[in-house]
């Protein structure tokens, strides 16, 4: 009897972490030390993900327990799933909105962005990234190398100008995810089922938030860490820094 194809999920998806762990060690350490260097400086981090699945990248280190409170996330209502799955798609394949996003968050010269885009290749993506360098802006990005540079020049979803988001950043966070994401294959099935990159995108980011931290402890510095509030004396905690930030991040 063979094993359960959730097994082999299992295998494939610690695989790929494995990976991205020793593969991607000199980035992680790159961005971290970028995003210590914005919070000795009391400056935000912001996180945007452009597209369905990716948003789920800027909230998973947006107002999460155990991550950095510097950080806000841009969550734009026009690429959420919640306003609508081939709407999302619409809007994120729209030349011109990324940069109309960025405008309305208030970056700045020297602010800090990072981009998460499994495919890194829509217009919303590619006209954040390239608003950001207009401007200034420093930035991370993470996404998969390997399915941008796959992508034929001609594909609907890219950006008039058919730039890959790793191209435009000045950290890259290589999340090595395959054309078409999905990763196990069922024999009768033409499509492969079950995707990788939401894994991926949370490793990288858990990761250099974690590198980010240490390296700031190490200085001397505590950055204010978010407690869950569903944890005993997590509203208390959580209390002694509102003040600081609520009047700074957008959706907090």
């Amino acid at each position: 009897m063979s094993a359960p194809i959730m097994t082999s999920y299992l295998d494939q998806v610690t695989a790929h972490l494995k990976r991205l762990h020793d593969e991607e060690m000199d980035g992680i350490g790159k961005a971290a030390r970028m995003i210590a260097d914005q919070i000795k400086e009391d400056k935000l981090v912001f996180a945007y993900g452009p597209g369905g699945h990716s948003n789920l990248g800027s909230q998973e280190i947006f107002f999460r327990a155990g991550g950095l409170m510097h950080v806000s996330a841009i969550l734009d209502e026009g690429t959420l799933l919640s306003g609508g799955a081939m709407r999302s798609m619409a809007v994120e394949r729209t030349p011109g909105y990324g940069k109309i996003v960025i405008e309305d968050y208030g970056l700045q010269k020297n602010d800090l962005l990072i981009i998460i885009n499994a495919y890194g290749i829509n217009s919303a993506t590619i006209d954040a990234a390239l608003e950001a360098k207009r401007i200034g802006v420093k930035t991370i990005g993470v996404t998969s190398v390997e399915h941008a540079s796959q992508t034929p020049a001609d594909h609907p979803a890219r950006h008039p100008s058919k730039k890959n988001l790793h191209e435009l950043v000045d950290i890259v966070l290589d999340s090595k995810v395959g054309v078409g994401d999905a990763i196990l294959e069922i024999e009768g099935l033409e499509q492969k089922v079950a995707a990788v990159s939401t894994f991926a995108n949370a490793y990288l980011l858990n990761s250099v938030t974690a590198e980010a931290i240490q390296l700031l402890v190490e200085k001397g510095i505590k950055p204010p860490i978010w407690m869950s509030g569903n944890a005993t004396g997590g509203d208390e905690w959580n209390a002694q820094f509102i003040n600081r930030f609520k009047n700074k991040i957008k959706k907090l």
